[in-house]
């Protein structure tokens, strides 16, 4: 521990003074990152999460130190840990390619109220160095992400008359090693002959290849149309 904080360690006016804007400084360095990327919860988001959670740290010690209340210390903290899941729960998104967006932000707000929650207990090198590191991972960690190589995954829409058709597509998925994610099948009437239509999301392996599925694909009777999902 830094001797330099040990003044400031006990609740007084002048450490509830320096925490809560150590709190502010350290989500609004946070928040300024999400919100320069355009995310849901940006620099107002993350100060306020902070500052709360520093508020109820404080708070949960006052009561069982200053006031000898027969409290649980971590109490509060405890159900701010809780709570923040209902915040990052409205942060993330699930867009039409069923690609889910937004856990970087919410798991930012649930680290950003932790943070809180050390500084308002006066551990301030923790919540300091917490807030660094969460600040490289959000800077860097998307240009470190985005190299590590993974097998894309595509979503396939097959329209199909005949049943044999799909059985056909999932045999040669499952001997060529394509990973089927999803599979969903509705059945429409088309001059009074049933018309089938197939969405698979599907992930390629490292020797199977979207071409191979297409090539394959253009010899049954049925249309196929191809789409790249977002990343995840």
């Amino acid at each position: 521990m830094l001797h330099l904080f040990d003044c400031l360690r006990d609740v007084t006016l002048i450490s509830v003074i320096f925490r809560m804007l150590l709190a502010l400084i350290c989500g609004a360095l946070i928040g300024l990152e999400r919100s320069y990327k355009n995310r849901p919860a940006g620099f107002r988001t993350h100060i306020l999460v902070c500052i709360g959670a520093a508020a109820a740290s404080m708070t949960g010690i006052y009561l069982a130190v200053n006031r000898q209340f027969p409290t649980d210390l971590s109490r509060l903290g405890a159900q701010v840990v809780s709570g923040l899941g209902f915040i990052g729960g409205g942060t993330i998104i699930l867009t039409k390619k069923k690609s889910i967006k937004g856990l970087t932000t919410a798991a930012g707000l649930w680290a950003c109220g932790i943070i809180g929650l050390a500084i308002g207990a006066g551990f301030y090198e923790g919540g300091i160095l917490a807030s660094a590191m969460i600040l490289m991972v959000e800077i860097y960690g998307s240009d470190l992400g985005s190299k590590i190589k993974h097998n894309p995954e595509f979503h396939i829409s097959l329209r199909y008359q005949e049943k044999a058709v799909l059985d056909d597509l999932l045999r040669f998925c499952k001997d060529n090693r394509f990973s089927i994610r999803n599979l969903q099948v509705r059945g429409t009437y088309d001059a009074e002959q049933p018309v089938y239509t197939a969405m698979i999301d599907l992930r390629s392996r490292k020797f199977s290849t979207l071409d191979m599925l297409i090539e394959h694909a253009r010899k049954l009777d049925g249309d196929l149309l191809v789409g790249e999902q977002e990343e995840t």
